[in-house]
Protein backbone atom coordinates (compact mmCIF):
# COMPACT_ATOMS: atom_id res chain seq x y z
CA UNK A 1 0.00 0.00 0.00
CA UNK A 2 1.88 3.49 -0.74
CA UNK A 3 1.11 6.50 1.76
CA UNK A 4 1.03 9.41 0.26
CA UNK A 5 4.27 11.32 0.28
CA UNK A 6 5.90 8.76 0.75
CA UNK A 7 9.29 8.05 -1.48
CA UNK A 8 7.17 5.01 -3.28
CA UNK A 9 4.65 7.11 -4.20
CA UNK A 10 6.73 10.21 -5.73
CA UNK A 11 8.63 7.61 -7.12
CA UNK A 12 5.28 5.94 -8.66
CA UNK A 13 4.03 9.92 -9.58
CA UNK A 14 7.35 10.49 -11.48
CA UNK A 15 6.92 7.58 -13.24
CA UNK A 16 3.37 8.59 -14.42
CA UNK A 17 5.04 12.08 -15.55
CA UNK A 18 7.37 10.65 -18.15
CA UNK A 19 4.44 8.21 -19.52
CA UNK A 20 2.37 10.94 -19.84
CA UNK A 21 4.81 13.11 -21.85
CA UNK A 22 5.79 10.60 -23.99
CA UNK A 23 2.41 9.43 -24.36
CA UNK A 24 1.43 12.58 -25.85
CA UNK A 25 3.93 13.60 -27.95
CA UNK A 26 4.85 9.99 -29.66
CA UNK A 27 8.37 10.42 -28.96
CA UNK A 28 10.79 12.90 -27.01
CA UNK A 29 14.57 12.78 -26.08
CA UNK A 30 15.35 12.51 -22.48
CA UNK A 31 16.09 16.26 -22.65
CA UNK A 32 12.78 16.96 -23.92
CA UNK A 33 11.21 14.79 -21.58
CA UNK A 34 13.25 16.49 -18.82
CA UNK A 35 11.80 20.12 -19.74
CA UNK A 36 8.33 18.76 -19.93
CA UNK A 37 8.28 16.96 -16.70
CA UNK A 38 10.07 19.32 -15.00
CA UNK A 39 12.48 16.79 -13.43
CA UNK A 40 16.10 16.57 -13.60
CA UNK A 41 18.14 14.89 -16.17
CA UNK A 42 19.56 12.24 -13.92
CA UNK A 43 15.61 11.58 -12.64
CA UNK A 44 14.50 11.39 -16.08
CA UNK A 45 17.52 9.03 -17.38
CA UNK A 46 16.71 6.30 -14.62
CA UNK A 47 13.32 6.39 -15.07
CA UNK A 48 13.61 6.25 -18.80
CA UNK A 49 16.30 2.86 -17.82
CA UNK A 50 13.67 1.35 -15.31
CA UNK A 51 10.85 1.51 -18.11
CA UNK A 52 12.48 0.07 -21.02
CA UNK A 53 13.99 -2.39 -18.82
CA UNK A 54 10.28 -2.51 -17.78
CA UNK A 55 9.15 -3.03 -21.62
CA UNK A 56 6.94 0.27 -21.20
CA UNK A 57 9.10 1.91 -23.27
CA UNK A 58 12.07 1.92 -26.37
CA UNK A 59 14.71 3.96 -26.32
CA UNK A 60 16.31 4.83 -30.18
CA UNK A 61 19.69 7.00 -30.60
CA UNK A 62 18.95 10.06 -32.49
CA UNK A 63 20.23 13.54 -33.08
CA UNK A 64 18.83 16.76 -31.06
CA UNK A 65 20.41 20.22 -31.65
CA UNK A 66 23.75 18.60 -33.91
CA UNK A 67 23.96 16.80 -30.91
CA UNK A 68 23.33 12.55 -30.39
CA UNK A 69 20.72 11.88 -27.93
CA UNK A 70 18.08 9.34 -27.33
CA UNK A 71 14.45 9.23 -28.38
CA UNK A 72 12.08 7.85 -26.15
CA UNK A 73 8.78 6.36 -26.76
CA UNK A 74 6.26 3.99 -25.75
CA UNK A 75 6.89 0.02 -26.92
CA UNK A 76 4.99 -0.98 -29.69
CA UNK A 77 3.76 -3.85 -27.94
CA UNK A 78 2.23 -2.16 -25.64
CA UNK A 79 -1.30 -1.77 -27.37
CA UNK A 80 -2.69 -0.23 -30.42
CA UNK A 81 -5.46 2.08 -30.41
CA UNK A 82 -8.46 2.90 -32.78
CA UNK A 83 -10.14 5.62 -34.91
CA UNK A 84 -13.12 6.44 -36.77
CA UNK A 85 -14.21 9.06 -38.77
CA UNK A 86 -17.75 9.85 -39.95
CA UNK A 87 -17.98 12.32 -42.51
CA UNK A 88 -20.34 14.28 -44.51
CA UNK A 89 -19.88 11.16 -47.16
CA UNK A 90 -17.28 8.76 -46.14
CA UNK A 91 -15.96 6.27 -43.59
CA UNK A 92 -11.71 6.66 -42.42
CA UNK A 93 -10.66 4.32 -39.93
CA UNK A 94 -6.97 3.83 -38.59
CA UNK A 95 -5.27 1.63 -36.54
CA UNK A 96 -2.07 2.91 -34.71
CA UNK A 97 0.66 1.97 -31.64
CA UNK A 98 1.40 4.00 -28.51
CA UNK A 99 4.17 5.55 -30.63
CA UNK A 100 2.08 7.44 -32.92
CA UNK A 101 2.65 5.19 -35.33
CA UNK A 102 -0.11 4.61 -37.76
CA UNK A 103 -0.09 0.72 -38.29
CA UNK A 104 -2.98 0.51 -40.91
CA UNK A 105 -5.70 2.85 -42.61
CA UNK A 106 -8.48 3.03 -45.21
CA UNK A 107 -11.43 4.96 -46.01
CA UNK A 108 -14.74 4.52 -47.67
CA UNK A 109 -17.64 6.81 -49.50
CA UNK A 110 -20.74 5.91 -46.96
CA UNK A 111 -24.27 8.08 -48.05
CA UNK A 112 -24.53 11.14 -45.74
CA UNK A 113 -28.53 9.92 -45.28
CA UNK A 114 -27.24 6.63 -43.93
CA UNK A 115 -29.37 5.19 -40.88
CA UNK A 116 -26.88 5.45 -37.28
CA UNK A 117 -27.32 1.18 -37.21
CA UNK A 118 -25.94 1.09 -41.18
CA UNK A 119 -23.00 3.16 -40.27
CA UNK A 120 -22.19 1.96 -36.86
CA UNK A 121 -22.31 -2.22 -38.47
CA UNK A 122 -20.06 -0.60 -41.59
CA UNK A 123 -17.44 0.82 -39.06
CA UNK A 124 -17.40 -2.41 -36.83
CA UNK A 125 -16.81 -4.35 -39.84
CA UNK A 126 -13.73 -1.94 -41.22
CA UNK A 127 -12.37 -1.71 -37.21
CA UNK A 128 -12.07 -5.48 -37.23
CA UNK A 129 -10.61 -6.11 -40.70
CA UNK A 130 -8.15 -3.59 -40.30
CA UNK A 131 -6.79 -4.45 -36.72
CA UNK A 132 -7.22 -8.07 -38.17
CA UNK A 133 -4.34 -7.09 -40.93
CA UNK A 134 -2.42 -5.97 -38.70
CA UNK A 135 -1.40 -8.81 -37.09
CA UNK A 136 -2.11 -8.12 -33.34
CA UNK A 137 -4.95 -9.44 -31.32
CA UNK A 138 -8.18 -7.56 -30.12
CA UNK A 139 -7.36 -8.09 -26.62
CA UNK A 140 -4.61 -5.39 -27.34
CA UNK A 141 -6.88 -2.45 -28.23
CA UNK A 142 -6.99 0.10 -25.61
CA UNK A 143 -9.39 2.00 -26.56
CA UNK A 144 -11.30 3.94 -30.03
CA UNK A 145 -11.48 7.25 -31.07
CA UNK A 146 -14.92 8.20 -32.62
CA UNK A 147 -15.19 11.57 -34.66
CA UNK A 148 -19.20 13.08 -35.91
CA UNK A 149 -19.89 15.77 -37.61
CA UNK A 150 -21.70 17.42 -34.99
CA UNK A 151 -21.98 18.49 -31.13
CA UNK A 152 -21.74 15.99 -28.68
CA UNK A 153 -24.04 17.13 -25.63
CA UNK A 154 -21.19 16.33 -22.27
CA UNK A 155 -23.55 15.56 -19.72
CA UNK A 156 -25.21 12.56 -21.68
CA UNK A 157 -23.15 12.06 -24.94
CA UNK A 158 -26.17 12.13 -27.51
CA UNK A 159 -25.44 13.57 -31.08
CA UNK A 160 -27.31 16.65 -31.41
CA UNK A 161 -29.39 18.00 -34.17
CA UNK A 162 -27.70 17.85 -37.24
CA UNK A 163 -28.96 18.21 -40.72
CA UNK A 164 -24.88 16.74 -42.00
CA UNK A 165 -26.11 13.14 -40.70
CA UNK A 166 -30.14 13.77 -39.88
CA UNK A 167 -30.09 9.51 -39.48
CA UNK A 168 -28.02 10.15 -36.47
CA UNK A 169 -29.78 12.86 -34.30
CA UNK A 170 -30.79 11.52 -30.65
CA UNK A 171 -28.49 8.30 -30.65
CA UNK A 172 -25.19 8.14 -28.54
CA UNK A 173 -22.84 7.49 -30.81
CA UNK A 174 -20.52 6.05 -27.79
CA UNK A 175 -22.76 3.66 -26.44
CA UNK A 176 -23.57 1.98 -29.77
CA UNK A 177 -20.10 1.79 -30.88
CA UNK A 178 -19.06 -0.01 -27.96
CA UNK A 179 -21.61 -2.35 -27.52
CA UNK A 180 -20.53 -3.46 -31.09
CA UNK A 181 -16.59 -3.58 -30.68
CA UNK A 182 -16.56 -4.62 -27.02
CA UNK A 183 -13.96 -1.59 -26.94
CA UNK A 184 -13.96 2.02 -24.81
CA UNK A 185 -14.91 4.53 -26.83
CA UNK A 186 -14.31 8.11 -26.61
CA UNK A 187 -16.37 10.44 -28.82
CA UNK A 188 -15.62 13.92 -29.99
CA UNK A 189 -16.92 16.29 -33.28
CA UNK A 190 -14.46 16.12 -35.78
CA UNK A 191 -13.42 20.22 -35.46
CA UNK A 192 -12.04 19.17 -32.01
CA UNK A 193 -10.78 16.05 -33.83
CA UNK A 194 -9.47 17.55 -36.77
CA UNK A 195 -7.66 20.51 -34.27
CA UNK A 196 -6.02 17.38 -32.14
CA UNK A 197 -4.89 15.72 -35.33
CA UNK A 198 -2.73 18.99 -36.22
CA UNK A 199 -1.28 19.51 -32.56
CA UNK A 200 -0.38 15.84 -32.29
CA UNK A 201 1.15 15.02 -36.42
CA UNK A 202 0.71 18.28 -38.16
CA UNK A 203 0.38 21.77 -38.11
CA UNK A 204 -0.05 22.64 -34.44
CA UNK A 205 2.75 20.98 -33.29
CA UNK A 206 4.60 22.77 -30.24
CA UNK A 207 1.75 25.55 -29.75
CA UNK A 208 -0.52 25.51 -27.17
CA UNK A 209 -3.35 28.24 -27.95
CA UNK A 210 -4.68 27.75 -31.73
CA UNK A 211 -8.15 26.72 -33.53
CA UNK A 212 -8.33 24.52 -36.13
CA UNK A 213 -11.21 25.53 -38.30
CA UNK A 214 -13.42 23.16 -40.39
CA UNK A 215 -15.32 24.42 -44.03
CA UNK A 216 -17.14 21.85 -45.10
CA UNK A 217 -21.19 20.74 -45.22
CA UNK A 218 -20.86 22.88 -42.36
CA UNK A 219 -18.17 25.31 -40.33
CA UNK A 220 -16.63 24.20 -37.13
CA UNK A 221 -13.75 25.47 -35.06
CA UNK A 222 -11.77 23.07 -32.99
CA UNK A 223 -10.47 25.18 -30.21
CA UNK A 224 -7.08 24.37 -28.24
CA UNK A 225 -6.16 26.84 -24.96
CA UNK A 226 -3.11 26.11 -23.03
CA UNK A 227 -2.13 22.67 -24.91
CA UNK A 228 -5.88 21.25 -24.04
CA UNK A 229 -9.32 20.96 -26.18
CA UNK A 230 -12.12 23.70 -24.70
CA UNK A 231 -15.11 22.40 -25.72
CA UNK A 232 -17.28 24.31 -23.14
CA UNK A 233 -19.89 22.98 -20.10
CA UNK A 234 -22.60 21.74 -22.86
CA UNK A 235 -19.65 20.81 -25.24
CA UNK A 236 -20.55 23.16 -27.82
CA UNK A 237 -18.10 25.72 -27.74
CA UNK A 238 -16.36 26.37 -31.49
CA UNK A 239 -19.28 26.55 -33.67
CA UNK A 240 -18.46 29.45 -35.13
CA UNK A 241 -20.70 28.37 -38.21
CA UNK A 242 -23.07 30.53 -36.43
CA UNK A 243 -21.47 33.70 -35.94
CA UNK A 244 -24.27 36.18 -37.38
CA UNK A 245 -22.76 38.00 -40.45
CA UNK A 246 -25.97 39.42 -41.59
CA UNK A 247 -28.81 39.82 -40.08
CA UNK A 248 -30.95 39.33 -43.06
CA UNK A 249 -29.25 36.85 -44.71
CA UNK A 250 -30.17 33.63 -45.89
CA UNK A 251 -31.93 31.48 -43.10
CA UNK A 252 -29.78 29.37 -41.77
CA UNK A 253 -30.35 25.49 -40.58
CA UNK A 254 -30.04 26.72 -36.73
CA UNK A 255 -32.90 28.98 -37.26
CA UNK A 256 -31.17 32.19 -37.31
CA UNK A 257 -30.31 34.40 -40.22
CA UNK A 258 -26.87 35.24 -42.01
CA UNK A 259 -24.89 33.06 -40.26
CA UNK A 260 -21.63 32.30 -40.81
CA UNK A 261 -22.23 29.29 -42.40
CA UNK A 262 -24.75 30.26 -45.10
CA UNK A 263 -21.98 32.00 -46.83
CA UNK A 264 -19.29 29.55 -46.62
CA UNK A 265 -20.56 25.85 -46.06
CA UNK A 266 -20.54 23.62 -49.42
CA UNK A 267 -24.58 23.04 -49.68
CA UNK A 268 -24.57 27.47 -49.95
CA UNK A 269 -21.82 27.92 -51.75
CA UNK A 270 -22.26 25.09 -54.58
CA UNK A 271 -25.45 27.02 -55.97
CA UNK A 272 -23.57 30.36 -56.77
CA UNK A 273 -21.73 28.46 -59.45
CA UNK A 274 -25.14 26.48 -60.83
CA UNK A 275 -25.50 29.40 -63.41
CA UNK A 276 -22.27 29.29 -65.05
CA UNK A 277 -20.66 25.68 -63.76
CA UNK A 278 -24.54 23.60 -64.27
CA UNK A 279 -25.51 21.62 -61.42
CA UNK A 280 -23.61 18.88 -59.90
CA UNK A 281 -20.12 21.05 -58.86
CA UNK A 282 -18.89 19.69 -55.90
CA UNK A 283 -16.54 22.19 -53.41
CA UNK A 284 -13.22 19.92 -54.27
CA UNK A 285 -14.41 20.11 -58.38
CA UNK A 286 -14.13 24.15 -57.50
CA UNK A 287 -10.93 24.06 -55.66
CA UNK A 288 -9.14 22.44 -58.42
CA UNK A 289 -11.08 25.00 -60.80
CA UNK A 290 -9.87 27.56 -58.90
CA UNK A 291 -6.07 26.37 -58.62
CA UNK A 292 -6.51 26.49 -62.29
CA UNK A 293 -7.09 29.84 -63.08
CA UNK A 294 -11.52 29.45 -63.49
CA UNK A 295 -12.03 33.07 -62.66
CA UNK A 296 -15.85 32.12 -61.41
CA UNK A 297 -14.25 29.35 -59.16
CA UNK A 298 -11.82 32.40 -57.88
CA UNK A 299 -14.19 34.64 -56.71
CA UNK A 300 -16.51 32.15 -55.08
CA UNK A 301 -12.97 30.82 -53.55
CA UNK A 302 -11.97 34.22 -52.63
CA UNK A 303 -15.13 35.36 -51.19
CA UNK A 304 -16.00 32.36 -49.04
CA UNK A 305 -12.35 33.13 -47.55
CA UNK A 306 -13.52 36.95 -46.90
CA UNK A 307 -16.45 35.60 -44.97
CA UNK A 308 -14.24 33.13 -42.97
CA UNK A 309 -11.77 35.33 -42.29
CA UNK A 310 -14.63 37.70 -40.33
CA UNK A 311 -15.31 34.55 -38.24
CA UNK A 312 -11.51 33.83 -37.63
CA UNK A 313 -11.65 38.16 -36.29
CA UNK A 314 -14.25 37.55 -33.98
CA UNK A 315 -12.02 34.14 -32.57
CA UNK A 316 -8.82 36.52 -32.56
CA UNK A 317 -10.68 39.23 -30.71
CA UNK A 318 -12.07 36.84 -28.10
CA UNK A 319 -9.19 34.03 -27.79
CA UNK A 320 -6.32 35.63 -29.02
CA UNK A 321 -5.17 32.54 -30.64
CA UNK A 322 -1.43 32.03 -32.36
CA UNK A 323 -2.34 30.69 -35.19
CA UNK A 324 -5.16 28.82 -37.60
CA UNK A 325 -5.04 26.12 -38.95
CA UNK A 326 -7.58 25.86 -41.90
CA UNK A 327 -9.02 22.35 -42.81
CA UNK A 328 -11.78 20.66 -45.34
CA UNK A 329 -12.15 21.03 -48.76
CA UNK A 330 -11.53 24.40 -48.97
CA UNK A 331 -8.22 24.36 -47.30
CA UNK A 332 -6.72 22.52 -50.81
CA UNK A 333 -7.34 26.14 -52.34
CA UNK A 334 -4.21 27.02 -50.47
CA UNK A 335 -3.38 30.71 -51.19
CA UNK A 336 -6.64 31.43 -53.27
CA UNK A 337 -8.62 30.93 -49.25
CA UNK A 338 -5.75 31.89 -46.91
CA UNK A 339 -5.19 35.52 -48.23
CA UNK A 340 -8.84 36.95 -48.59
CA UNK A 341 -8.89 35.20 -44.81
CA UNK A 342 -5.54 37.22 -43.29
CA UNK A 343 -7.49 40.42 -45.44
CA UNK A 344 -10.20 40.18 -43.23
CA UNK A 345 -8.41 39.43 -40.02
CA UNK A 346 -6.24 42.36 -40.30
CA UNK A 347 -9.24 44.68 -41.30
CA UNK A 348 -11.42 43.10 -38.48
CA UNK A 349 -9.25 42.13 -35.77
CA UNK A 350 -7.51 43.98 -33.05
CA UNK A 351 -4.62 45.03 -34.87
CA UNK A 352 -1.96 43.44 -31.80
CA UNK A 353 -4.13 40.19 -31.91
CA UNK A 354 -3.69 40.02 -35.47
CA UNK A 355 -0.76 40.61 -35.53
CA UNK A 356 0.34 37.54 -33.84
CA UNK A 357 -1.79 35.87 -35.31
CA UNK A 358 -0.79 33.42 -38.46
CA UNK A 359 -3.43 31.24 -40.59
CA UNK A 360 -1.58 28.35 -42.44
CA UNK A 361 -3.80 25.46 -44.00
CA UNK A 362 -3.91 22.16 -42.05
CA UNK A 363 -0.85 19.61 -42.61
CA UNK A 364 -2.91 16.58 -42.60
CA UNK A 365 -5.61 16.97 -45.21
CA UNK A 366 -8.55 14.30 -44.80
CA UNK A 367 -6.57 12.80 -42.77
CA UNK A 368 -6.72 15.04 -39.69
CA UNK A 369 -9.90 14.22 -37.73
CA UNK A 370 -9.00 10.11 -37.87
CA UNK A 371 -5.58 10.89 -36.73
CA UNK A 372 -7.33 13.50 -34.28
CA UNK A 373 -9.45 10.42 -33.17
CA UNK A 374 -6.33 8.22 -32.27
CA UNK A 375 -4.73 11.20 -30.24
CA UNK A 376 -8.07 11.39 -28.21
CA UNK A 377 -7.53 7.89 -27.18
CA UNK A 378 -3.82 8.24 -25.99
CA UNK A 379 -4.98 11.40 -24.84
CA UNK A 380 -7.52 10.08 -22.56
CA UNK A 381 -6.36 6.26 -21.73
CA UNK A 382 -4.71 6.56 -18.10
CA UNK A 383 -0.77 5.07 -17.59
CA UNK A 384 -1.83 2.75 -14.61
CA UNK A 385 -2.35 -0.08 -17.14
CA UNK A 386 1.17 0.80 -19.32
CA UNK A 387 3.00 1.08 -15.75
CA UNK A 388 1.43 -2.11 -14.25
CA UNK A 389 1.65 -4.20 -17.13
CA UNK A 390 6.17 -3.58 -17.21
CA UNK A 391 8.05 -6.25 -15.79
CA UNK A 392 7.77 -6.37 -11.77
CA UNK A 393 11.50 -7.24 -11.28
CA UNK A 394 11.58 -3.72 -13.29
CA UNK A 395 8.80 -1.54 -11.96
CA UNK A 396 7.74 -1.89 -8.20
CA UNK A 397 4.82 -3.20 -7.26
CA UNK A 398 1.91 -1.03 -5.98
CA UNK A 399 -2.04 -1.61 -5.22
Amino acid sequence: METPGSQSSLHRANLERVVRAVRLAGSLTQAEIARTTGLSAATVSNIVRELRDGGAVEVTPTSSGGRRARSVSLSGDAGIVVGVDFGHSHLRVAVGNLAHQVLAEESEPIDVDVSAAEGLDRAEELVGRLVESTGIGREKVIGVGLGVPGPIDVGTGVLGSTSILPGWSGINPREELSGRLGMPVYVDNDANLGALGEVVWGAGRGLRDLAYIKVASGVGAGLVINGRIYRGPGGTAGEIGHITLDESGPVCRCGNRGCLETFTAARYVRGLLDGSHGPGLTVPGMVRLAREGDPGCRRVVSDVGRHVGMGVANLCNVLNPQRVILGGDLAEAGELVLAPIRESVARYAIPSAARQLSVVHGALGARAEVLGALALVLSEMGDSTLLDGSSPSATPSFT
